[in-house]
């Protein structure tokens, strides 16, 4: 196969029969260093890719803010201003660059990896137009994978002129989350789901009866109504997330002033599974469409059963009444009554769907499956 730059690529096979393998270059998120928390579920989608595509035997270099961090993969390390998150601004507003662009300066450095002729593909984690529109600055393919459903009209664009350039540009994460986008869109992006290294995660047979919640702390995640499931079960729950937004954390409190609520504060993957199943259930209670909710499946994984609402990837995920239980969406009372049918939940089922069903194995496949059809 030929790269648009016109140089030859070299190509083993892969461990799947019709296989090839890829030298791919990770954009990361421009709104923090991987490793804060404050990508939020894009960190452990890109750690999971990168561990799974290279055991596939790809190589990657993730291409991310200073003070990254990404398990023991090569991060070239770029300097800048980082970006406001997407979901913290007005949908009409338009994408603010600011001076010193962390995501302008990381683009730059991919342009110039790309045109060393050492790397075949670029998978863009970045939600943002710019590396979306600016794809043909790049002297090899660029593909992008999108980790929030529609929240900007200038997005919207950019997310359509990728789709339209090539049948295979972009990639979401669930059905849910590419109907955000219009139908146009939808038809024309690859679903890949998700996945997580299942031995990662510590099965617990016997929890406590407390409720987790997993998810920075911010409106569209839903805090306030986590605050009250926790006051109508009496149950403690426990946050774990990043505070982002302590207005919000304030006024959930404020209206709900006797739940029982713990924040715990973000924790890496090892820190999290292990208090994370100990719970009785995640609850995902978010107020926007999740493009697909990577803490059902760590959950699950834990046989943590899950109850959400439902909107967006989480109620893919869940198999209702079996690994949880969905439900109408922005219903406290609803979320409420199903606690208390969490124990008819068989937690070996929860982690059982996960191997099944999103195994990071299966995920690096379907990834894989994906780019080979960028480039072809």
């Amino acid at each position: 196969m030929a790269c648009v730059c016109g140089k030859s690529v070299t190509r083993r096979h892969s461990s799947e029969p019709g296989g090839s393998l890829m030298r791919i270059i990770f954009l990361s998120t421009p709104v923090g260093p991987l490793g804060s928390g404050v990508g939020g579920g894009v960190e452990l989608t890109m750690r999971t890719l990168a561990d799974g595509l290279m055991r596939r035997g790809h190589e990657v270099v993730v291409v991310a803010p200073r003070d990254s961090r990404l398990g023991t993969h090569r991060i070239v390390e770029v300097a800048g201003v980082l970006h406001v998150p997407s979901q913290t601004l007005d949908r009409t507003a338009p994408l603010v660059v600011p001076t010193d662009s962390v995501l302008v300066n990381m683009w730059n450095t991919v342009v110039e990896l790309a045109r060393s002729g050492q790397h075949d593909v670029v998978l863009n984690f970045a939600y943002d137009a710019l590396p979306f529109v600016n794809a043909s600055e790049c002297a090899i393919p660029v593909a992008h994978l999108v980790s929030m459903g529609s929240l900007s009209d200038e997005m919207d664009r950019a997310v359509a002129l990728a789709a339209r350039s090539h049948a295979h540009a972009v990639a979401m994460h669930s059905r849910a989350q590419a109907a955000t986008f219009g139908p146009t869109a939808a038809e024309r992006v690859t679903i890949v789901a998700s996945g997580v290294e299942l031995s990662n995660y510590e099965f617990v047979a016997a929890p406590t009866d407390a409720l987790a919640f997993v998810a920075r702390i911010s409106p569209e995640k839903g805090i306030r109504d986590a605050f009250a499931v926790a006051a109508r079960t009496r149950r403690r729950l426990r946050v774990f997330g990043v505070m982002e937004d302590r207005k919000e954390w304030d006024a959930a409190r404020a209206q709900n002033p006797h739940a029982d609520v713990e924040h715990v504060g973000f924790l890496p993957t090892r820190e999290l599974q292990a208090q994370l199943g100990t719970c009785a259930a995640l609850i995902m209670v978010h107020r926007w469409v999740e493009a697909f909710g990577n803490v059902a499946i760590e959950a699950l994984a834990c046989g943590v059963p899950v109850i959400t609402y439902d909107r967006g990837g989480p109620a893919e995920i869940v198999r209702d009444g079996a690994t949880g239980f969905v439900v109408p969406a922005d219903d406290v009372v609803a979320v409420a009554a199903a606690v208390e049918r969490v124990d008819a939940i068989d937690r070996l089922r929860c982690r059982a769907d996960v191997r099944e069903r999103f195994s990071a194995e299966s995920f690096a496949a379907r990834v894989e499956e994906w780019l080979v059809a960028r480039l072809a």
